[in-house]
């Protein structure tokens, strides 16, 4: 059906644009730049320039903890208070000194050096999860890899224990789920599974910093607990900040793994030429991260009435910045609607890992595991594509995370 067909063409919430959204990031960039969405009650940033300047913008404060707190009280009570307590000390929802405070304190983990002393770690991960799948000439790609890799991951980069690697990735699952739910889920229900899991990892992770911080080792957390440690952190917001890690490296790699090879294997192409030349794998994932970001849209909250583009925003008004938007600016990428593995990432900068202060601190381990993912399924997976006898099945109910819920793939086993 074309844009203009459409019965709702500006609605950012029609189920149509949920399920294929670029034409309308189109016809916003193209009509309305600045769009007030009176179905959502918010302001819908979608031009590149704009999305990269609200990143460094004062004017748009990260501290949404009152909203929320408001949201999740009006859908689930009080049955998320303690997801919200942690909420509360995470450098996510923090502005200026504070936000710069707790970053510093958990960056060192993060530089590129300290990042390629796990690159086998990551390896030896992923190589696992196919060793499970590997004769059976198929899978689900979402759930049997993409779900699981990112916790894994981040356990044997905090040095959790082995035993202990099951029940980190049980906890991980109904955190992720409640902040992206499935449409139609019981949300009471689930905000008091996902509130268990965040009591339970909440109490794991004091008891492994207070561990760190007697004996710490060479692992990301004992580097996390002394750098906070030093910078005057509490207990408290080390614990949040520890967890921030897992689901956010959970929810976003997950789906960025999920989009990033179905544009892959949709585009038979581009897959040929990473084949061939798996050299291309650093760009590949860039582009993979350009086409389909697993967050298409991040809110910010005015912290004072202002102009753009002669259009009000007012103090208080809830502002979406559109990364997936910019992403397919022609003002900022040549053939933005094309999907190229070959494209120079240092010529144009997407917006997927968000921009300024709040860039994304666990951008360079998203890389790497990505790029580790990507090398070892061509690698080991002969004749990787799309099962033809399932068809995926989309995430694409919440204007905040985009994946697969499921990817069926198949492959000839034992070539």
């Amino acid at each position: 059906m074309s844009s203009a067909a459409r019965k709702h063409p500006l609605n950012p919430v029609e189920p149509e644009n949920m399920l294929d959204p670029v034409p309308l990031y189109g016809e916003l960039r193209t009509s309305d730049p600045v769009h007030w969405s009176s179905v959502v009650n918010a302001w819908f940033l979608t031009r590149h320039d704009d999305v990269m300047n609200a990143f460094r913008d004062s004017r748009l404060s990260a501290d949404r903890t009152r909203l929320a707190e408001f949201q999740m009280k009006s859908l689930v009570g009080d049955g998320a208070r303690d997801i919200l307590a942690v909420l509360r000390d995470e450098m996510l929802m923090k502005d200026g000194k504070e936000h710069l405070r707790l970053r510093r304190s958990v960056s060192p983990g993060f530089t590129p050096q300290a990042l390629d002393v796990w690159l086998p770690t990551i390896r030896r991960t992923m190589n696992r999860l196919v060793d499970a799948v590997l004769p059976r000439g198929r899978m689900d790609l979402a759930t049997d890899i993409a779900y699981l890799m990112p916790p894994l991951v981040i356990a044997e980069l905090f040095g959790i224990p082995a035993e202990e690697h099951t029940r980190f990735v049980a906890w991980a699952h109904p955190i992720s789920e409640f902040f992206s739910p499935a449409m139609g889920v019981d949300m009471v229900a689930l905000a008091r599974r996902a509130n268990q899991a965040m009591v339970e990892s909440r109490d794991f992770m004091t008891a492994l910093i207070a561990e760190r911080m007697r004996a710490p080792g060479d692992d990301m957390l004992s580097q996390m607990v002394q750098r906070q440690e030093a910078g005057g952190a509490s207990v408290d917001e080390m614990v949040a900040n520890a967890l921030l890690v897992l689901s956010a490296g959970h929810l976003t790699t997950t789906d960025q793994l999920s989009n990033g090879l179905h544009a892959l294997l949709t585009h038979p192409t581009e897959l040929s030429k990473l084949q061939e030349n798996p050299g291309l794998v650093r760009s590949a994932v860039e582009e993979m991260l350009r086409y389909d970001p697993p967050i298409p849209w991040v809110h910010r909250v005015a912290a004072e009435t202002f102009e753009l583009r002669g259009r009000t925003i007012r103090q208080g008004d809830m502002v979406f910045l559109g990364m997936a938007a910019a992403n397919r600016d022609p003002e900022a990428f040549s053939q933005p609607d094309r999907f190229d593995i070959s494209r120079d990432p240092h010529q144009q900068k997407h917006m997927s890992f968000a921009f300024g202060p709040h860039h994304c601190l666990g951008a360079g381990l998203a890389r790497r595991e990505l790029e580790v993912a990507i090398s070892v399924l061509l690698e080991r997976l002969p004749g990787l594509r799309l099962d033809e006898k399932q068809l995926p099945r989309l995430k694409c109910h919440s204007l905040l995370f985009r994946g697969f819920e499921s990817l069926p793939v198949r492959w000839t086993p034992g070539v």
